[in-house]
């Protein structure tokens, strides 16, 4: 497999930053709140500190950008950058409902070539390499996963935490192509619509490029269609780093609702 040695890296380290956050999940945790009013625990920031030291150590010469760490734009001069989310989810962290993730993408230009996604209170680990298929590892077992091919009687996410009036409209105008709307936090939404599980999520508001870097891979490599509201693909490493279209995950592209 291409980029064996980033992909041993990354899935590591989401492993054992997964480990980190557990030992203070069930504990209760200070909140703070950003000055975009997001909140931070500091099992972001442990987390954050495990994953940089460990690939800046081991990739001295990539650029690096995450969310809990000041933007350094040298990143832009460099080759490949990882972008890395250590606590996707943080109020589903808060609430502990299990629903957050690890989020690890390697960008070779402005495209994710490698992309990690760890849930560590469902100990499922989920991947992807350019070009060879995305996969999910639970229990020791590893498997290749596949978007569905359904396409009527469809499964519909909706985001936990970060709903949207528009897209609560859009699922009640096409009702009767649905038969279940379930609610979950964070990039888990898009493995489980690279798995197979659900078909469709709509995401109306603005993310950051950590929140979409690695599960864009995944879902495309498992066969499904991950693009911004106007259907056109991410370039990341780039100096922009907020998404503000919006984006859209389906299991096939005939699936789209307008």
């Amino acid at each position: 497999m291409a980029y064996e040695v980033e992909l041993k890296a990354a899935k590591q380290a989401a492993l054992e930053a997964g480990k980190i956050i557990l030992e203070v999940y069930f504990e209760d945790v200070e909140v703070i709140l950003k000055n975009d009013d997001t909140p931070v625990t500091r099992a972001d920031y442990a987390s954050n500190a495990y994953i940089l030291d460990r690939l800046i150590h081991e990739f001295p010469h990539h650029g690096f950008l995450s969310e809990e760490s000041t933007d350094n734009l040298i990143r832009l001069e460099k080759d490949y950058c990882w972008i890395i989310d250590p606590l996707d989810g943080t109020k589903e962290f808060i609430k502990k409902n299990g629903e957050f993730t690890i989020n690890i993408a390697l960008v070779k230009g402005h495209d994710v070539v490698m992309g990690v996604v760890y849930a560590p209170v469902k100990e499922e680990l989920y991947y992807a390499v350019r070009g060879e298929g995305a996969f999910m590892e639970k229990d020791g077992e590893v498997s290749r996963i596949h978007v569905s091919d359904r396409l009527v009687d469809l499964y519909a996410l909706r985001s936990r935490s970060h709903e949207t009036i528009r897209y609560a409209e859009l699922l009640a105008r096409h009702s009767e192509r649905i038969l279940v709307i379930h609610r979950m936090g964070s990039a888990y939404k898009g493995c489980l619509i690279a798995r197979g599980d659900y078909d469709i999520y709509y995401n109306f508001g603005h993310t950051m490029v950590w929140d979409t870097a690695p599960v864009d891979l995944i879902v495309s490599e498992a066969g499904g269609y991950f693009r911004q509201l106007d259907h056109t693909g991410f370039l990341y490493n780039t100096k922009r780093i907020k998404n503000d279209k919006g984006f859209l995950i389906l299991n096939r592209p005939e699936n789209r609702l307008e």
